[in-house]
């Protein structure tokens, strides 16, 4: 029971909701304070056939434009031992003979999905994903091609394009088994194929080693003051002609924001969390090491610090 004000009463009194009708009832003079109110709060029973099912969920999914019914079609469910157990079963089997043109794109469209929740993508970049893939199918030229790969590439294209670019290593992380090669020439394969849809070539987002940045030093576990460090370093390390990859860049910049502190990182530690190899981090940092004054900011080492790194 809650309390309200009763007008009759002229005082607050405890009241009874009856929720079949909506009704606000005073306990003491049974006056109906309010009737046919609206309940807002979450209704949690189930609708399922089955009684072991309790899942209350009773609508579908939302509405997605790249299927050709909306992604609003209608399941007939399994029969549940009711009258209508024959009625069902039959609408049941003439449901699967039908073929679904869908039912690929939905089962790509999963996967994406799960490859996107593996690597923490946004819904926008998963969209994306979708939207590639569909115009790829659309051209019906991808037949015996490695799905997978096709799917990954889709992937790491909608990543450029948002421009939250992944590496290759990590796509192929949570590509179910398809390899870096494999997922090349699939992105090479769809660059080429949307070229010839659009009639010129595909903008793929320019990669920069700060978009990398962040991401490395989590997965390494600096703390604040060197991230920001780091993060500055590798904007400095644009203005200079340095003809490496983007991630290596960020890979070594964060091996000299860590030589210069009092933690440590073993280059091993650093190749793992940034998927570069220890040689390439070694050859990079050969090619930093004559700007590296210019490039570490001077509140985060001083000189003489900076004389203390070994020389490549």
């Amino acid at each position: 029971m809650t309390d309200a004000y009763c007008s009759d009463c002229k005082k607050y009194t405890e009241v009874v909701l009856d929720h079949a009708a909506g009704d606000t009832v005073c306990s003491e003079c049974g006056l109906v304070l309010e009737s046919h109110s609206i309940d807002e709060t979450s209704e949690w029973r189930t609708f399922a056939n089955e009684s072991a099912d309790n899942d209350p969920v009773r609508v579908g999914g939302p509405a997605n434009p790249l299927l050709t019914d909306g992604g609003l079609s209608t399941v007939i469910a399994k029969p549940n031992g009711t009258t209508g157990e024959f009625l069902s079963s039959s609408l049941g089997r003439w449901q699967n003979r039908g073929s679904n043109p869908d039912r690929g794109l939905i089962q790509a469209f999963k996967t994406i999905a799960t490859m996107s929740d593996r690597l923490g993508l946004v819904a926008t970049i998963k969209d994306r994903a979708n939207e590639i893939y569909k115009r790829v199918e659309d051209q019906k030229s991808s037949r015996g091609r490695n799905q997978d790969a096709l799917l990954a590439a889709c992937l790491y294209i909608a990543c450029r394009q948002e421009d939250k670019p992944r590496t290759v290593k990590e796509i192929c992380s949570v590509a179910n088994g398809a390899t870096k090669k494999e997922i090349g020439r699939a992105k090479e394969y769809i660059v080429k194929q949307l070229g010839l849809e659009n009639g010129r070539s595909v903008e793929m987002g320019a990669i920069h080693a700060a978009d990398f940045m962040r991401r490395f030093c989590s997965n390494i576990g600096m703390n604040n003051q060197a991230v920001k460090a780091a993060q500055e370093a590798v904007q400095k390390s644009e203005e200079f002609d340095i003809r490496r990859s983007p991630i290596s860049i960020a890979a070594t910049v964060i091996y000299i924001i860590t030589h210069l502190s009092d933690d440590k990182k073993p280059l091993r530690d650093i190749s793992v969390a940034t998927g570069v190899a220890e040689g390439t981090i070694k050859n990079v940092y050969k090619d930093l090491y004559p700007h590296i004054s210019k490039i570490v900011p001077s509140w985060y080492a001083q000189e003489e610090d900076l004389k203390n790194l070994s020389s490549p």
